[in-house]
């Protein structure tokens, strides 16, 4: 069976790496069986076999991937008998531009709004490296971060604002069913979800609508994981 370490907080079931979450997803796509095992920010030498100190790392007999993206496309690669992931050759490039806006736009622009509530389901041996890391990367403590979150939330929603066009049009950014461009973006909307309160979107707004349409998809795969949020 392949096994995918997936970033855990101090409940080993709650799982919120927005990374993993893509890989998750795209192996349920492919209708893989995995074993998903709890990893903490501080237990690096756990994936030392991988070279390199992140997850989410997939593990496939003697092969060792890390990276979400890289993984997605040895998945595509290697099973190719299973349903497609990006649908075409043309596709899988297309969905790098998705990986590029998550990363760069939607993911750190939600950072802002819900990365303090992180701390509050953190192991603790992480909370302190946690902690650390990201004042380091913000220049602010987390509490500063988020305190005008109120305020900020509607420049969020607007940022979303291409996402929305499209999806007034279709159910998914693959068109009638989801491909690994909706997952890819969807993963930040499910570790928001797994960490925080707060809500990102309005229950009228289009996203809103295709984020439970992928919460429901595989059995209901990430529904049924922990969230703080509905």
């Amino acid at each position: 069976m392949l096994k995918l370490y997936d970033l855990a907080g101090a409940d080993d079931n709650r799982r919120f790496s927005p990374y993993c979450w893509r890989v998750k997803l795209a192996l349920a796509h492919k209708g893989l069986a995995v074993e998903t095992i709890p990893w903490r920010f501080t237990e690096k030498d756990r994936i030392a076999a991988s070279g390199q100190g992140r997850v989410p790392v997939l593990v496939d007999g003697d092969k060792w991937i890390v990276d979400s993206w890289n993984i997605a496309g040895y998945l595509e690669d290697a099973y190719p008998d299973r349903p497609s992931l990006f649908g075409s050759g043309a596709g899988r490039a297309l969905s790098r531009f998705y990986v590029g806006w998550a990363d760069l736009v939607v993911q750190p622009a939600m950072a802002r709004l819900i990365v303090r509530d992180i701390t509050d389901h953190l192991h603790p041996k992480d909370r302190d490296y946690f902690r650390k890391s990201r004042e380091e990367r913000f220049g602010k403590t987390l509490e500063a971060v988020v305190a005008d979150r109120d305020k900020n939330l509607p420049a969020f929603r607007a940022l979303l604002a291409p996402l929305r066009a499209v999806l007034k049009n279709q159910p998914f950014l693959g068109g009638a069913s989801p491909l690994q461009a909706d997952y890819i973006v969807f993963g930040g909307f499910q570790w928001a979800r797994a960490i925080s309160a707060f809500e990102l979107l309005e229950k009228d707004d289009v996203i809103y609508g295709w984020r439970e349409r992928i919460l429901d998809l595989y059995d209901g795969l990430a529904r049924k994981a922990p969230a703080e949020a509905a």
